[in-house]
């Protein structure tokens, strides 16, 4: 682990591992970078993959504000300058892909290819989760985590993967700073900086979402030049893990397509 200063000061805890061409994955809200810990690994025969802990959880500072969609993109900006990176695939889920949408519209050097995963442009245009699926994840009972887990993944592969699961939240973060990673994520809207994206990009996402409805993924297609789209039938929000090798495989192959005018580049040493 090293540590990033973002431009507000705030220490942030990131982690690099693998070798080759740089990836950023980017986890979903009030969550560290455990979140990729079952897939991780599936991208390092091409990749060096560099997460890191939001501000707010994991290793990371928890400071009172400074919590927005657009302000994490600017972290991740941080890590990169910190790291040495001056370009690298870009790889976000759930709140992860709203950050991605914000880092690839105002940092295009930045992103050479953006893969969006279970997300949403956000704003009036975004389509919501509905108002059942919001009381659920307002409980606070014994049953909470439960009801997270069941919109994660479906019942069969749960029956067969009984965890523990690392895609349910950091544990450790004070309260302060789950209500800015929620108000972040309920705040985002992109809808008007999608057009700028120039990356070539891939939006995934399970047609079972409940929590971020598929429909956005028409949406983020639509909106952004040089998209396209993979569907994972019957999957929930963490398609990723469960629909692992089927996933990975398909984002490694996007990743690694040459650039229209630009030779295949060798991979690149470690950060």
């Amino acid at each position: 682990m090293t540590t990033a200063l973002a431009a507000d000061g705030t220490r942030l805890a990131c982690q690099v591992r693998g070798s080759g061409r740089p990836l950023v994955l980017l986890a979903g809200q009030a969550n560290n970078h455990t979140w990729w810990d079952p897939v991780r690994e599936d991208f390092h025969g091409s990749h060096t993959t560099i997460t890191f802990d939001y501000r707010g959880t994991g290793d990371s500072d928890k400071p009172e504000g400074g919590y927005s969609t657009a302000g994490f993109a600017g972290d991740v900006v941080a890590v990169l300058d910190h790291l040495g990176v001056a370009e690298a695939d870009v790889y976000g889920t759930s709140m992860g892909g709203r950050v991605a949408q914000w880092l690839a519209a105002c940092h295009p050097g930045r992103v050479r290819r953006l893969v969006l995963g279970c997300t949403s442009p956000g704003g009036a245009h975004g389509v919501e989760r509905s108002n059942e699926v919001r009381r659920s994840l307002a409980r606070r009972d014994a049953r909470a985590r439960e009801v997270l887990a069941d919109l994660m993944y479906t019942p069969a592969w749960r029956a067969t993967h009984p965890g523990p699961y690392t895609t349910l939240g950091d544990p450790d973060m004070p309260a302060h700073a789950v209500r800015g990673h929620l108000v972040a994520s309920n705040g985002h809207d992109a809808w008007d900086a999608l057009p700028r994206i120039t990356a070539p990009t891939l939006v995934l996402h399970g047609d079972d979402d409940e929590l971020a409805p598929v429909a956005n993924a028409d949406l983020l297609t639509s909106r952004i030049p040089d998209a396209r789209s993979h569907i994972f039938p019957g999957a929930r929000h963490a398609y990723f893990e469960e629909c692992r090798p089927a996933a990975s495989q398909i984002v490694r192959d996007f990743l690694n397509l040459p650039l229209s005018g630009r030779p295949v580049e060798p991979p690149a040493p470690s950060p």
